[in-house]
């Protein structure tokens, strides 16, 4: 039997490279697309060894004519497009070249798939960055969008994009609606990578204090590894759909701070106010995290929770993870690789 092929945009990120293990393991033959100028190597891959099982190719997904030549080359089955500038701190200072990445690049591979092969199936990472200030107790696949950032307005440009061609061509196009979703693989920019990396250097010795900003944006954090089935289910399916695909429940920055010291078995105390809040050892009196305003974004996100019940009926998909493991599973895997001197 012929092996499928995926093509998977981001393949060096996150979700990308466990999306590969994944598929991998369902014998897929997998094409792997990543930037020229991509800051990241492909250190994902590596720790999950399975770097030598991928074939890997330079393709900016800005440029068409690029992706057409990827095309030409393989005989591709499946689009997993995980590509994207997704750090919303990010978007801020470059929100151009955000948006042209998380638009145009969705845009392109509709384009091609139109025109060469409508059987091919597209797969988009969408975000719950899209609902904003949704004024909902949670969010489903029926919650209006109000986008709070330039990542969450390119990646509802997306949306909007696949749901046009699914409807306008009979395109096998969905829309994975993800709430944040957390891993030892996650970037170190992000918040709770940042935690955990940070509180695994103090306790070690390797740095005295950590700076972080808004404590009480509240979100939905699953694991990360969990939610790449979901993408694939989607896949899957007779009647392409979009799905939102999350826990059920919301932490703050302050609790999934306050879980990490919990592992890390840390006798802590919050004081103060507002800026002036912070965290101190009870043992040392010293200051563990303090907050810092340049880390708050100019438009932010109070609140995001999932209702993923579409997900669980249709897809037959819950988390398998709670948060307290999440928590776990990253403060040990970062404790371990600063021990290791990483």
């Amino acid at each position: 039997m012929k092996k499928k092929i995926a093509l998977i945009t981001g393949i060096s990120g996150q979700d990308g490279a466990y999306l590969a293990k994944f598929l991998l393991k369902k014998n897929y033959k997998i094409i792997g697309l990543e930037r020229r100028s991509a800051r990241y190597s492909n250190w994902r891959l590596e720790r999950l060894n399975i770097t030598n099982k991928i074939t890997i190719e330079d393709v900016d997904i800005k440029e068409i004519n690029n992706i057409i030549r990827i095309f030409s080359k393989y005989k591709i089955d499946e689009v997993y497009n995980l590509a994207a500038q997704s750090f919303v701190h990010s978007s801020f200072k470059n929100p151009i070249e955000t948006s042209l990445t998380n638009s145009i690049g969705v845009l392109n591979f509709l384009e091609i798939i139109r025109n060469q092969n409508r059987k091919i199936k597209f797969y988009q990472a969408s975000t719950s960055e899209m609902f904003g200030e949704h004024g909902k107790k949670s969010q489903d696949e029926n919650t209006n969008f109000h986008p709070r950032s330039p990542y969450a307005t390119s990646k509802t440009f997306a949306h909007y994009t696949v749901q046009n061609y699914r409807e306008s061509y009979n395109l096998h196009a969905v829309s994975g609606i993800l709430f944040n979703h957390e891993s030892p693989l996650r970037g170190e920019e992000f918040i709770t990578r940042k935690i955990t990396l940070g509180l695994a250097k103090i306790y070690l010795g390797k740095q005295k204090i950590l700076k972080v900003g808004n404590l009480y944006a509240k979100r939905d954090w699953g694991y990360a590894e969990d939610y790449i089935e979901a993408m694939w289910k989607m896949m899957q399916t007779k009647k392409p759909k979009d799905y939102v695909i999350a826990t059920g429940k919301n932490y703050s920055v302050k609790n999934f701070i306050n879980e990490c010291t919990k592992v890390l078995n840390l006798e802590t105390k919050w004081i103060g106010k507002g800026l002036n809040e912070k965290l101190i050892n009870v043992k040392t009196k010293k200051n563990l995290i303090v907050i810092d305003k340049k880390f708050f974004r100019p438009a932010e996100v109070k609140n995001l929770k999932g209702n993923f019940n579409k997900a669980k009926k249709e897809l037959i998909w819950k988390p398998k993870t709670n948060f307290k493991q999440l928590v776990k599973i990253m403060m040990l895997a970062d404790l371990k690789l600063v021990n290791k001197g990483l």
